[in-house]
């Protein structure tokens, strides 16, 4: 286990010493629906943002990874168990991938993840570590069953959320025969 910790930190930490890490600009916030949609479609086609280059889609983003990684802590990340390796590095690398390449804001890269199903942030960031995991190990990525995986996921713990929800307030109204008529007409 304390081997295993180890090799986290020394991942993490050739992230942060490859200067992977990028400080982004603060945007003002936007004040109408029509200036967030603008910026949302700004920002979607771009390559680089805050100075940081987005990949197009997940084989690009593997590369990427691969580019800003020390090959000593890619070898301990590959030598780790992949389920252990995805739920360590969620909230050190997952952080990273959702904050610089702009999962929160809109991305191209963000895009290309909801085109294939997934869209929640946390869901994109397990895909790309998974993925990066698998292609590291020479084993098929399974994209569609890593995608069905999380969606299922997703789906079962909002399930579970609404299981054990409270209802606050519950309204109850008599339908009058106008509102009737306008419902069977639609």
């Amino acid at each position: 286990m304390r081997k295993m910790k180890e090799k986290v930190l020394l991942f993490c930490l050739g992230f942060l010493l490859t200067g992977a890490s990028v400080l982004q600009a603060q945007e003002e916030p936007v004040a109408t629906e029509a200036e967030y949609d603008k910026a949302y479609e700004r920002r979607i086609q771009q390559e680089y943002l805050y100075g940081v280059y987005i990949p197009k889609d997940l084989s690009d983003a593997i590369v990427q990874l691969n580019k800003l990684a020390d090959r000593e802590s890619l070898q301990k990340f590959r030598m780790a168990e992949e389920e252990e390796a995805v739920r360590k590095l969620h909230f050190s690398l997952g952080r990273w991938i959702i904050h610089n390449w702009g999962f929160y804001g809109g991305s191209r890269l963000s895009v290309a993840l909801k085109d294939m199903g997934l869209h929640h942030p946390d869901d994109m960031a397990r895909l790309i570590i998974r993925s990066m995991h698998r292609s590291l190990n020479k084993k098929p990525i399974e994209v569609k069953a890593q995608v069905t995986a999380l969606q299922e996921a997703r789906e079962a713990e909002r399930k579970k959320r609404m299981e054990s929800a409270e209802i606050l307030y519950e309204e109850k109204r008599q339908l009058n025969r106008d509102s009737v008529e306008l419902r069977k007409q639609r």
